[in-house]
């Protein structure tokens, strides 16, 4: 009598379809994005002096060149609130998104290996720069709270919204790179293309003004950028120097939701291709 031996095989092939988003797939392969996330703060503060502390330094010294030259020389409203401390709490939601969305544009691009020779979700490669962004920003805003204390601001009951603001930024920098990054794989010219459109941005949002510098007939244009309301949001949570635009911040949701579930469906529509074309 001979024992019967089953043998099982792993077939790994693309799905076809625009909605082939395999969750199971995503939630056995969660612990893969935890790695993926701290490789890349490790390899960001590998071999360098300062560590962690450029998470700090970028933000400062930005805030210092804006508050010489947009405070001091062009005399920029602010608010109503000290120049330093409106800049810098713009900038550290920034700062966030705009090293997000770089390196997570590029992330496919830079990880080929992964692609053509190991097997994982696609989604968590851009997804993880964006995780690991975050870890700067929370070193960044201790320099913020000590300013609050300079300044005596005191945040409101409004701090309690922060994490979603943050989060919703997270969403936005990652439905973006989804786009992108896949865009990249194909047509290289995102990685040039990408400092130029992450500097233009940077002054159609209210990073260094108020948005209620913008005029009424063209303040849609301003609303249509999401990261006018979440830095809005941003710096009336943590300031609680004025209202939140709940308007504003509504729009922003919006039009994330919206590039952050196309971005995914674009993404797993085309992952097909990537090792073909890295």
């Amino acid at each position: 009598m001979t024992d019967t031996q089953s043998t099982y095989e792993l077939i790994i092939k693309p799905k076809y379809g625009f909605f082939n988003i395999n969750w199971q797939e995503l939630k056995e392969y969660k612990e893969l994005l935890y790695f993926l996330a701290l490789r890349e703060i490790k390899i960001r503060y590998k071999q360098t002096v300062m560590g962690a502390g450029w998470a700090v330094l970028q933000p400062f010294f930005t805030m210092i060149v804006f508050t010489l030259i947009f405070g001091g020389l062009a005399q920029m409203p602010s608010d109503g609130i000290p120049y330093p401390i409106f800049s810098y709490s713009g900038l550290l939601l920034w700062i966030y998104f705009s090293n997000a969305l770089t390196q997570s544009s590029n992330s496919l691009v830079n990880n080929a290996p992964l692609l053509s020779k190991v097997y994982l979700p696609r989604l968590f490669i851009p997804t993880a720069p964006c995780i690991a962004g975050i870890v700067d920003y929370m070193i960044a805003i201790s320099i913020l709270v000590l300013m609050m204390i300079y300044y005596v601001f005191i945040p409101n009951i409004a701090i309690l919204l922060l994490p979603a603001v943050v989060f919703l930024t997270f969403l936005l920098a990652c439905g973006l790179g989804y786009w992108l990054s896949s865009i990249c794989v194909k047509y290289r010219d995102v990685k040039f293309v990408m400092p130029f459109f992450i500097q233009l941005l940077m002054f159609v949002s209210p990073v260094i003004y108020p948005a209620d510098i913008v005029g009424g007939n063209l303040r849609w244009l301003l609303d249509l950028n999401p990261m006018t309301g979440f830095i809005n949001a941003h710096r009336a949570c943590l300031l609680g120097h004025m209202p939140i635009d709940w308007y504003g911040l509504g729009i922003s949701t919006i039009i994330t939701f919206v590039l952050f579930i196309t971005g995914v469906l674009y993404l797993k529509n085309t992952e097909k291709y990537f090792a073909d074309l890295v």
